[in-house]
């Protein structure tokens, strides 16, 4: 008997590997027509590189915009890789042998297989900086402005600036000249001047997940400082200063700012923008002085506050203002007799902000200001950064920094930035996340420390808040939490 075994003739051999073929075909194809909505899975299909197949990578730090990085934008694009599919089946089912209409097997599970597509989000373009043909100036005389533009600068705007004592110019570079080159061009053109590009500042908001409504009097954000909680619409603290709060627009009907004092003043944005929306402004005002009993009682319901809109829409609804606006705005609160100002905002650098800031430094107004949601990577933004401002963190309910808050030698303190409840723009109350929310907790607790005859200027409200401050992180001051969480309790008189 002979062995058994495969036939020794190639033909026989190649034809009885063909009729398996076609006998597998026709089997699986039956069962799909007997069974149509069974899926069917290939070992063989492509891998898009990241090992899960759908394309998402890991969100990274994203943009300020306030805050938007927690969409994932950054992951690996999906490879759609369908159209090469047959040719590579044709090859790699009969290695190399050409058999006319001869069905592929991998042809079989591949009508049933997912489509798939292109599903990465595009990562959004970057949002500008600054103003592209600008330059803002100040130290120059009426001859200056007028060398500048009979070489070709445009004035767009001119404005005295009380706070600074000075005019701050903002002009239209000539044509065939960078910015750079522009900006060196004017401050050579007198040894007092100070220019820089007309930067855009942005809030420091994230977007918060849904959370349970804040129940009763003690909310978690006012129990981890130990400010105290307004009971049947008393037992709040008080301060006799004055704020300034230079924000977006803020909606004055609100019933969170019913019997309070809130004084909201013209805007200084240019005609011909579109307005700011009113959200983050009441967020933040109604932190400091929302009605104690609406549902978003504030720190300071019997403050006044003083308000200034210096937003407004950009393409694509950015909401930003430029340095040539904020300094405007700064001068009108300063104006006003404020004893601190709140900046829930950041941008980058700016020379004539900085000079700006000095000024309020010298006059003994204290400005306190947002470290910004751009992520623990993140150079540090400004005003925060500068000399003489107190740079706020934010921390959730367990202590823990918000994630996406910026560091640095320059952070002071932390607050309360995570899942804050706040009133909403229209009407009723929500919860929002990020370092803008933190600021004003630690303004309020400015304006307490104030009351104290023994504390005046930025210096001594900084050693008073650093020396009640609870230390998180590294022992003593540090790059992540500054000289820690905030402790109200004894300011509160």
């Amino acid at each position: 008997m002979a062995p058994f075994g495969t036939p020794r003739n190639p033909s026989s051999s190649m034809s009885a590997f063909i009729s398996v073929l076609i006998l597998a075909a026709l089997f699986l194809s039956a069962e799909a027509l007997v069974d149509p909505e069974r899926t069917w899975h290939a070992a063989a299909f492509a891998d898009d590189g990241d090992g899960d197949g759908d394309g998402d990578g890991d969100g990274g730090d994203g943009g300020d915009n306030g805050d938007n990085g927690d969409n994932g934008y950054g992951g690996n694009e999906d490879d759609d890789d369908d159209d090469d599919d047959n040719e590579r089946g044709a090859s790699s089912g009969s290695r190399g042998l050409s058999v006319p209409n001869l069905p592929n097997i991998l042809d079989i599970f591949r009508p049933n297989r997912p489509v798939r597509r292109n599903t990465a989000t595009a990562r959004p373009a970057p949002r500008a900086t600054r103003a592209p043909d600008e330059i803002i100036a100040t130290g120059l005389d009426d001859d200056d402005v007028e060398n500048l533009v009979e070489q070709g600068y445009t004035v767009l705007s001119l404005e005295e600036i009380d706070v600074l004592d000075e005019t701050v110019v903002r002009f239209r570079i000539r044509e065939g000249i960078s910015l750079e080159d522009a900006r060196l061009e004017i401050v050579a053109t007198d040894d007092d001047a100070t220019a820089d590009f007309n930067h855009f500042y942005r809030t420091n908001e994230a977007q918060s997940p849904k959370q349970p409504r804040c129940e009763g009097p003690g909310c978690p954000a006012r129990e981890m400082i130990g400010w105290p909680v307004p009971v049947n619409g008393g037992g709040s603290c008080s301060a006799s200063v004055r704020i300034g709060l230079i924000d977006t627009g803020i909606n004055p009907d609100h019933t969170a700012f019913k019997g309070g004092r809130l004084e909201v003043i013209g805007s200084p944005v240019k005609e011909g923008e579109r307005k700011s929306s009113r959200r983050h402004g009441t967020a933040v005002a109604s932190i400091l002085i929302g009605s104690a009993e609406s549902r978003s009682p504030g720190l300071l319901p019997n403050a006044t506050v003083i308000a200034v809109d210096a937003f407004y829409r950009g393409g694509g609804g950015d909401e930003r203002s430029d340095v040539f606006t904020l300094v405007r705005a700064i001068d009108m609160v300063a104006s006003r007799d404020v004893a601190i100002i709140n900046m829930s905002l950041s941008g980058p650098a700016n020379a004539v902000l900085e000079r700006t800031i000095r000024s309020l430094n010298e006059r003994g107004i204290i400005i306190v200001a947002a470290a910004g949601n751009r992520g623990p990577r993140a150079e540090p933004v400004y005003p925060a950064a500068y000399p003489g401002v107190i740079a706020v963190t934010a921390v959730d309910h367990r202590k823990r920094v918000y994630r996406r808050a910026g560091r640095g030698e320059h952070i002071d303190i932390s607050g309360p930035g995570v899942e804050v409840w706040i009133a909403a723009s229209i009407r009723g109350a929500k919860f929002a996340t990020g370092t803008s929310y933190a600021v004003p907790f630690i303004t309020a607790a400015t304006a307490l420390a104030l009351q104290d005859p023994q504390v005046s200027g930025h210096d001594d409200v900084m050693a008073a808040l650093a020396r009640r401050a609870v230390d998180l992180g590294e022992p003593g001051r540090d790059d992540v939490f500054g000289h820690g969480l905030l402790q109200a309790a004894d300011l509160c008189r």
